[in-house]
């Protein structure tokens, strides 16, 4: 088990952890290092390998390590066996001294805009830091390439960062947050949305191995059927960045009261 993170001479910054869901080697998590480490004392536990898609997945049956690394300059990072989940747990009960002042998840290389967020690792690794009562963001670029350009995404990340850690958040709210895949000089600024109503119109590929057995690849294409201009799709095709205000709180408030009828 390696040691906890030293507090070392930076006690009175902030502790900001960071994660991601493609693993601690990505370009995507570099890029939020760098933006990052200007704001306060910066702790890495991201996995050791792509998780993308594992949601809110924990691992439960098979043990989890943890490897220091150095990976970073000037940087306490470790590598962790599970998925991102996983990774905000162990560095919150294991790793870090205190609870960080802020955690934050990515930068994702691809879209967890709308629905994605339902499947996203990067963002259920930040709505686990918020579940602990950490103020966290998740970040998601629209380029999906290994080499894509993080200039924008870097800039906008450290100013939300920073209002972030200024201002605080609702209780129980994190942000989820997406950049347009343009260059720096071409986003057009942040606009705080809804998520889109829209989803996936999925297909399966029907195939056979060389050994003669059926197997099936997911395929299909993303739908956004919701036409307001005041969603993260939106926000997005039109060059802005996108911030929305999401929770894990899942009940459906406004429904209550009507179902409660369906019994009386």
């Amino acid at each position: 088990m390696p040691a906890k993170a030293s507090k070392k001479s930076t006690t009175n910054k902030p502790l900001i952890l960071i994660t991601n869901d493609d693993g601690i080697t990505s370009t995507g998590i570099r890029a939020l290092v760098e933006a990052m480490r200007e704001l306060g004392k910066v702790v890495v536990v991201a996995p050791d390998s792509p998780q993308s898609g594992m949601g809110h997945a924990i691992t439960l049956d098979e043990p989890l390590r943890i490897e220091s690394l150095k990976i970073f300059e000037d940087v306490d990072s470790y590598q962790c066996s599970g998925t991102p989940v996983d990774c905000v747990k162990l560095a919150v009960n294991k790793i870090l001294k205190r609870k960080p002042d802020l955690c934050v998840s990515g930068i994702n290389h691809g879209s967890n805009s709308s629905i994605n967020i339902l499947y996203s690792g990067t963002m259920s690794a930040a709505m686990e830091a918020s579940i602990e009562g950490i103020k966290a963001v998740g970040f998601s670029n629209l380029n999906f390439s290994y080499n894509a350009d993080f200039s924008g995404p870097k800039k906008y990340a450290k100013q939300i960062a920073t209002s972030v850690l200024k201002n605080g958040l609702p209780t129980n709210t994190l942000l989820n947050v997406n950049f347009p895949d343009l260059h720096m000089n071409k986003i057009k600024g942040i606009r705080v949305c809804r998520q889109a109503i829209a989803k996936y119109e999925e297909d399966y590929n029907e195939r056979i191995d060389p050994r003669g057995r059926k197997y099936f690849w997911l395929t299909g294409k993303f739908v956004n059927s919701d036409p307001g201009n005041d969603t993260d799709e939106w926000a997005l095709k039109n060059g802005y960045v996108s911030v929305v205000p999401v929770q894990f709180d899942l009940t459906a408030h406004h429904a209550i009261s009507r179902i409660n009828t369906f019994w009386k």
